[in-house]
This record gives C-alpha cells, sequence and structure tokens, in this order.
C-alpha cells in the first residue's frame, strides 16, 4: 500500500499543477534544455536522439546533488543507485550492475585506479570540481570495451578547453557545511583567456567527520540472526557511525591552445583522500590495530593530452585523440601508524576517433589502447602482481532520413590480456556490435529500439584472487579458468516531448551467458574441503547463465507562472530490475523497485524545492544475503539567488538544504555493509556558492 499511496500523491501534484500550467500563456512557460551528449560515438548528438537513456549533469545540478562520493551523488536519477562503503567510498550502480561492469571515465579516458576490485575502494573522479557528468545507461561497450556492458559515466572537469570561454577571466568558489559529519566542503574553479591561449585552475577540499544515524548502526535483521546464534549482537553501537570519516583534496591545472579549426591541450590532477573502513574490520594479531581504525591513505596523479582538429572533408570531418597517464597508490592501515596492505596501479590510455561522413551515414573509426600494472602487497593481499594490456579498434555508423526514421550500429573488436606473475598469462578476444533503429514523428514522439552483444573479459580479482579480503569479510578465491561473459541486450524506448513537458520510457532485456559472480564456495586445505579459511567464510567467483529484465519511466516539467506565483518544475522517475541467475537463485546486491519525485518554485529572487525518494523491500537476494527493508527520504531545500542583488553571476547562491529529513533509517541494497551500517541519517547543508 505504500507504493500505491505515493503514486496516488504524485499523480494529484502533477495534475494540479499541469492544471495550472494550462492556465497560463504560452509565452510564460519555461522551455526545457536540450541536452548534448559527447560521450556517445560519433558526432555529438542531444538525448532526444539516442535509442538508449543518456542523461548529463550541468554544475548547477552537480552541486546541488553533491555528495560524498561520486555514486551518491548520482544515485537518485532514474536507473543510477550506488554501492556505499561508508563516505570514502561509493561506485555509481547502473541497472543493477556496478563495479566492473560500469566504466567511470574522466574526459573520456577511464579512472586508471582499483575502484572496481573492491567496494571499499575509492574512485579516482568526483564530482566536486567537475563542469558536467554525462550517464549512458545500458551497453555502452561499443565505444569503451566490456568494462562499459552496464553502462557509461563520464566526468567532465572542462581542464582542457575546446572553445575560447566568452569572458576573459571567469571563475567559481564553493563552500557547505554538514551537520550531519560536521563536515566541510571547499572548491574553487577559475578559468583565463589570452589570445588563442585557455589556463583552467580548480582545488577542492572534504573535512567530514564521523556521520550520524538514526538508532542501531547494525540493522534489526542483523541483530535478532546474532541474537537466535546464542549470543547477543556484536555490536550495540548506536547514533553514530565510528571510523566513518573522510578527507580529500583536490589540485589541477590545465593549459590549452584554441584555434579556428582545432585545439590542443595539457592538463594534470593530483588527488589524495583519506578515509576510514567501517564496519568493524578485525585485525587479530597486529600490534596497535583496533577493530575500529582501519582506514585507507590514497593518491592518484594523472597527466591528461587531448587535441582535436575539423577537417571539414568531404569525407573527413575531425580527428581528435586523447590520452591519460596515471600513477595510484593507496595504503589500507590497520590502525594509526600501522600500514598494512598497499596497492598500486600505473599505466596509460589512449583514444583516437576520426569522424567521417559517407553515402548519408555519419560516423566513427576509432582506436583504443590500454596498459595498467597492478601490485598489491601485505597482509591482506588477495591478488598478486597482474599487468593487463587490451588494443581495440570500433566503427560505428549512423544516418537519419527526411521522413524521421533512423538507423545506427556499430562494432568493436578487443584483444585483452592479463599477464599475472604467479598464474601467467590469461587472454581473451573479444567482440561487441550493436543495431538500432529509431522513428522521430511530427508530434513530438520519438521510439526506438537497439540489440547489443557484448562481450567482457573477466577481470583479475575475478581470475587471479585468492586471500582474506577484510574489507568485505570474506576470503576471495579466483578461478584462473573463467570464461569471457557474455550479454545480448534489448532496448525499447518511447518518449514525448515539446517544449515544457518530456516523458519517457525505456524497457530492457539482458541475457548473459557465463555471468560471473561471488558466491559460498570452499578450497582444499589438507587434503579436505573447507568453507571458512583464516576465521572468514570462502567466496568464490564462479560463472552461471543470468537474466536481468527492467525499466525506467521518467519526466520532467517545466511550468509557467502556477502556484504562488512560482515557476515550477517538476520531475519524477520510477526504475526497476530483476536478475536471476538459471540455477533459480537471485543475483546478490540488486536495487529494488524505487520511485523519486521533486518540485522546484523559482521566482525572482528565490528557490525552494522538496524531493523525496521510496525504495520497496529487496526480498530477493543472493546466496548468504539478508533480505533488505524499504525506506521513503525527504529532500527539502531553499536558495536566494545573489545574482539578482548584484552578487556575481549567474548560479550564485546562498542556500539550506535538509537531506533526509525525518531522519529515516537506510539501508542501501547494493551494499556489502548493508546490515553493519545504514547511511547518513538527517542532514542540514548549508552553502554560499559565487560565480563570477
Amino acid at each position: 500500500m505504500g507504493l500505491k499511496r505515493v503514486l496516488m500523491a504524485t499523480a494529484v501534484s502533477a495534475q494540479a499543477l499541469l492544471g495550472a500550467a494550462h492556465a497560463q500563456e504560452n509565452e510564460g512557460l519555461k522551455r526545457l534544455e536540450t541536452i548534448v551528449i559527447t560521450t556517445a560515438p560519433g558526432p555529438e548528438r542531444s538525448s532526444d536522439e539516442l535509442v538508449g537513456n543518456a542523461t548529463a549533469l550541468g554544475r548547477d545540478d552537480i552541486v546541488e546533488q553533491l555528495a560524498a562520493t561520486l555514486g551518491d551523488t548520482l544515485s537518485g536519477e532514474p536507473g543510477i543507485t550506488s554501492t556505499f562503503f561508508g563516505q570514502g567510498a561509493g561506485r555509481p550502480v547502473l541497472r543493477g550492475l556496478g563495479a566492473e561492469r560500469v566504466q567511470i571515465l574522466t574526459n573520456g579516458i577511464g579512472v586508471i585506479d582499483v575502484s572496481a576490485a573492491s567496494p571499499d575502494h575509492q574512485a579516482a573522479a568526483d564530482g566536486i570540481d567537475a563542469d558536467k557528468i554525462e550517464i549512458l545507461r545500458g551497453p555502452a561497450a561499443l565505444a569503451y570495451g566490456g568494462q562499459a556492458i552496464g553502462g557509461v559515466v563520464n566526468v567532465i572537469d572542462a581542464l582542457i578547453g575546446e572553445k575560447l570561454p566568452e569572458k576573459a577571466a571567469s571563475g567559481e568558489l564553493f563552500s557547505a557545511y554538514n551537520s550531519v559529519n560536521e563536515g566541510t566542503e571547499l572548491a574553487g574553479r577559475g578559468l583565463l583567456a589570452q589570445g588563442p591561449f585557455v589556463l583552467a585552475l580548480s582545488a577542492s577540499q572534504r573535512d567530514f567527520g564521523d556521520y550520524d544515524v538514526p538508532g542501531f548502526v547494525e540493522s534489526s535483521r542483523l541483530r535478532a540472526l546474532e541474537a537466535s546464534e546464542g549470543g547477543a549482537p556484536e555490536d550495540e553501537a548506536s547514533g553514530q557511525v565510528e571510523n566513518s570519516f573522510l578527507e580529500t583534496q583536490s589540485l589541477a591545472a590545465g593549459l590549452s591552445w584554441v584555434g579556428d579549426k582545432g585545439f590542443a591541450g595539457i592538463a594534470i590532477r593530483n588527488q589524495k583522500a583519506a578515509y576510514g573502513l567501517p564496519g568493524g574490520h578485525e585485525h587479530e594479531g597486529v600490534p596497535g590495530a583496533e577493530e575500529e581504525l582501519a582506514f585507507i591513505d590514497l593518491e592518484q596523479t594523472r597527466y591528461d593530452f587531448r587535441a582535436g582538429l575539423d577537417l571539414d572533408g568531404v569525407i573527413l570531418n575531425r580527428i581528435s585523440g586523447s590520452l591519460a597517464v596515471a600513477d595510484y597508490k593507496h595504503m589500507e592501515f590497520e590502525g594509526p601508524g600501522v600500514p598494512g596492505t598497499r596497492f598500486e596501479t600505473s599505466g596509460y590510455e589512449a583514444r583516437g576517433e576520426l569522424d567521417h561522413t559517407l553515402a548519408g551515414f555519419e560516423g566513427a573509426l576509432g582506436v583504443q589502447v590500454f596498459d595498467k600494472e597492478l601490485l598489491a602487497e601485505g597482509d591482506e593481499a588477495f591478488i598478486t602482481p597482474t599487468d593487463t594490456q587490451s588494443a581495440a579498434v570500433f566503427l560505428y555508423e549512423a544516418k537519419e532520413w527526411e521522413s524521421g526514421f533512423g538507423v545506427e550500429g556499430g562494432v568493436r573488436a578487443e584483444r585483452l590480456t592479463h599477464d599475472n606473475l604467479v598464474a601467467g598469462e590469461a587472454g581473451f578476444d573479444l567482440f561487441s556490435a550493436s543495431a538500432g533503429v529509431h522513428q522521430h514523428l511530427k508530434n513530438g514522439v520519438f521510439m526506438g529500439a537497439q540489440l547489443s552483444l557484448t562481450e567482457r573479459a573477466p577481470n583479475e580479482i575475478e581470475l587471479f584472487a585468492f586471500g582474506p579480503h577484510l574489507a568485505t569479510r570474506q576470503f576471495e578465491v579466483g578461478d584462473a579458468a573463467l570464461d569471457k561473459e557474455r550479454g545480448l541486450n534489448l532496448e525499447g524506448t518511447l518518449r514525448w516531448r515539446n517544449d515544457w513537458l518530456s516523458l519517457g520510457a525505456n524497457l530492457f532485456t539482458t541475457q548473459f551467458s557465463d555471468f560471473i559472480f561471488l558466491t559460498p564456495g570452499t578450497i582444499e586445505d589438507g587434503g579436505v574441503l573447507v568453507d571458512e579459511a583464516d576465521d572468514l567464510p570462502v567466496f568464490a567467483f564462479a560463472q552461471d547463465d543470468a537474466t536481468f529484465t527492467g525499466g525506467e519511466l521518467y519526466g520532467e516539467a517545466m511550468l509557467g507562472k502556477a502556484l504562488l506565483g512560482a515557476e515550477w518544475q517538476l520531475k519524477a522517475g520510477l526504475d526497476y530490475v530483476n536478475a536471476e541467475l538459471d540455477s533459480g537463485s537471485d543475483v546478490p546486491f540488486i536495487p529494488p523497485l524505487r520511485l523519486t519525485g521533486e518540485a522546484n518554485a523559482s521566482w525572482t529572487y528565490f528557490e525552494a524545492g522538496a524531493g523525496f525518494e521510496w525504495a520497496g523491500d529487496q526480498d530477493n537476494v543472493g546466496a548468504g544475503q539478508l533480505p533488505t527493508d524499504g525506506y521513503t527520504t525527504l529532500n527539502l531545500r531553499a536558495a536566494v539567488n545573489l545574482s539578482e542583488f548584484g552578487y556575481g553571476a549567474r548560479g550564485a547562491q546562498l542556500f539550506v538544504e535538509v537531506r533526509n529529513a525525518t531522519d529515516e533509517e537506510v539501508r542501501v541494497a547494493t551494499s556489502v555493509l548493508k546490515d553493519l551500517i545504514s547511511s547518513p541519517g538527517r542532514n542540514i547543508r548549508t552553502g554560499l556558492r559565487i560565480t563570477f
């Protein structure tokens, strides 16, 4: 009945506001903006021209939704949730797929870190100083490889300019305070243009303390289970999650040359972070170590080079190339001054694309090369040194006729090799292909369908892991004999749009062959099979066929002056995914049915808004997992538009937000710690943003 009430309330509110909007003159309507997507292969296109569900967050949206991690910032968008390992680590989950199946990019190139290796590893990409974040749901592996079998998240920082800015000097200063963790956020960005040269600078810092939660830290289900097994719950803590602090710093600079027909630039970014690993890591026998004090200290330095040239030929239109070189390292400390396991990765990734027009088709021919070395040392080094190399070529083509009918498709071939110090070499030949059709109708309707085949090679952890992984409280065992994973995806879309209203639906089904997952297993110890090692349960990587089915419904309305004399913006989304293995069991850590909605009102000098997120119970869980209770959260926001008072440019605001206003207990079904810790409780966030 909870979902029914939410749906009814949403429908009534929407009907009232829509009715008010229809009473206004068309000239009073606030127009919807067209969103240009650059992450998709080929020429730039708007999201309305793509069969898949693609969205983008601009700088204003990023600042408003900004959270401790990239995953938390994006969670709440239709079809997007996040893993959760406290405030320090959270990767986006797209349509139930995450980690090694969602490619996180920075300016179109992979992040080159170890965030896909474990849920307690932070992604080397953040929104605090991003200019734009683009999200492609569903297979985007045609352009980015098998790690994009679930989708792509591209964080664009604008350090390398491709166009001259409108002003010779511009910038932004941002600061915020969070009550839930007594935490501060600071960020600054600036652009300076002199002739054809553009200098971009950015810096940011976070300092979050341990965060507050309503009630007990452990879930009621886990506490009941511990009690049923003959003892008191292991953790009686309440009110605050110990060892959940987060500190981040970043410095970046970019220099570009921008000409009439091209650009070239270089950028450097250094980012550091230190964050606690909550959930009670147990480090028996380590001098000076305490159960609650394990934390990670990381640093990455990354160099980016990017250039493009407009060819303006009859066939050849544009050539562009990108190169990223990065060194990443982090130390997992067992306690203050007690180093434990060290992870290091260094490598490069390069991409080149040639945009062309041939026989009415617009497309891109591209190449991609990648080389990364992974090293882990220490008592919890559950993976031996591995060097990963890949080389790929892809072709994408699209054409649309005057009737509005269009076709698109492409192919990608890749050779990927893992060279492990102990197990030797494992090589994979990978192939991806997609084909789609769409039809634009004069009444604003867009409908389309796309079929894609994607192959993904198992990553280093899935192949070669063997050892204790205390972050997940598992003894992880890889399998060097794993085959490549293959996904056959069918997606359909139906959208309708006019100047002020947009409605859409995407439905998909993906049939996986040899889907790789982690499940309870055994290892041999003294000639005997055991299901526990180093006082941890054994979990082994296995393969089975699987089926993912789901979709997203979404809508947005920009209304003229209606209630209270304000201009209103309404947004809503409903997403669902079901994932089952052919063996009959459920794929673990799948998000539940979820409904989101928000209403924002704007006057000349002020803005106000409210939003909610309703998540259902997740009872379809994998082996060894407990069900997860649903929740409903309420967020409130108010802001003063300082630019209207003569302070700063557009976007300058003084704001106050109340996140999780009802102090709801929130446990994320996609988190390995969902029963050990809950998400932050009520947070009053105040901030100032100055633009110039």
